[in-house]
């Protein structure tokens, strides 16, 4: 092997520590079969994880393969799958194919179905090279003709060559979409690759438009596999959307908790808090509101004798409800404050909960005001 060889090779198996599950992809299933006859290798290395095999078992709704709230993204297990008959892709050059803009006479016409002939006589006895060799030939003097490349997409079939009978099968449907050969040759051929979906799809079309117990049978070998898929693909995509939801739950609760803190930082625990305008008030108010806390408004007056008795004991109740909003303000530093509520006597106290009052006290009773506070802080 030279350098080049070698870094390839190199770079191969990184990918394959990195990501062993790359392993169970068909066409790797030679090299696959070749680690698992190796005494090198850890047989755990070519299984499942733990998680995937949970998460692939007969349990697939339990709480155990569902991801925890953290996981950033959900790692899909590997579908059990009956694959015994998939094989090998084939690589080979992409075969000659004509040009179905061109115009055929009928010399040509009639010359690519003796070469069909030729063909079908090499096909019954076993000669498939020289069948193809035939049927190029045939598709060379008349490429508009659809059922030409798909017959020879069938003899790639029977040389196991799927790649070239799906680009055969392809170049007929091109010219004719209904053609039930081509795509029953196609999905034949996707199910030697392994492509389950792909597969049913062609194979469902070939049977609406001509139908033949071939068809049936080999439906019955990839719809089993083609149901455990799309079963596997609806859990993940729920998995996915508990996830999207979770992820917006918590989103959502973050928001309400950011908004919860910034209402608290606007409000001073244990404090009472003056009011000098209607806007501080709202402000105030609004983050009472958010933060789910009750809020005292009392309006007092420099000159009013029993707002100076009440008041020690309104920064004491402050102190010992640190989770109540306790707001003050002076009706002549604060007149619009005032006016909005209305305040013909002081002191006067509103109790106010999300917005709106709920109690009030007028004047300075000492006890009326404690029993009002324990009554509503409570709730």
């Amino acid at each position: 092997m030279d350098a080049t060889q070698v870094s390839e090779l190199r770079g191969f198996i990184d990918e394959c520590k990195s990501n062993p599950r790359i392993l169970h992809h068909p066409s790797l299933l030679f090299f696959k079969s070749y680690l698992q006859r190796s005494t090198l290798v850890n047989p755990s290395f070519l299984s499942p994880s733990r998680g995937e095999a949970e998460m692939s078992s007969t349990r697939e709704d339990s709480d155990s393969s569902k991801p925890s709230e953290n996981d950033d993204d959900i790692v899909e297990s590997d579908v059990e799958l009956d694959n015994a008959d998939v094989m090998e892709p084939d690589n080979d050059p992409p075969q000659k194919m004509g040009n179905p803009a061109v115009e055929v006479t009928e010399e040509n016409q009639d010359a690519a179905q003796v070469e069909k002939a030729k063909a079908v006589e090499a096909l019954s006895e076993g000669r498939f090279s020289e069948a193809i060799d035939h049927l190029t030939d045939a598709v060379m003097l008349n490429p508009t003709s659809a059922i030409l490349y798909a017959t020879r997409g069938s003899v790639y079939l029977k040389m196991k060559k799927p790649n070239a009978a799906i680009r055969d099968a392809s170049a007929a449907m091109e010219i004719n979409p209904d053609s039930a050969k081509a795509y029953k040759v196609r999905g034949m051929a996707k199910a030697m690759l392994g492509q389950w979906e792909e597969a049913a799809n062609d194979l469902h079309v070939a049977s609406k438009l001509d139908f033949d117990e071939e068809i049936g049978s080999i439906l019955k070998k990839v719809e089993p596999n083609v149901h455990k898929i799309r079963e596997h693909h609806k859990k993940y995509e729920r998995l996915r959307k508990e996830r999207h939801l979770r992820n917006a739950e918590r989103e959502k609760k973050r928001q309400v908790e950011a908004l919860e803190r910034e209402a608290l930082s606007a409000l001073k625990a244990g404090q009472v808090m003056g009011i000098h305008s209607t806007g501080e008030l709202d402000t105030k108010l609004n983050a009472a509101s958010r933060a789910s806390r009750l809020a005292v408004l009392y309006f007092t007056a420099t000159w009013c004798g029993p707002c100076r008795v009440i008041s020690p004991l309104f920064t004491s109740l402050a102190e010992k409800y640190p989770k109540v909003a306790f707001l003050k303000a002076d009706i002549d530093e604060a007149r619009d404050v005032a006016g909005r509520w209305n305040i013909s006597s002081v002191p006067t106290f509103f109790f106010i909960r999300k917005g709106k009052e709920i109690d009030q006290v007028v004047g300075a009773d000492k006890n009326g005001l404690e029993r009002k506070l324990q009554q509503h802080a409570a709730a």
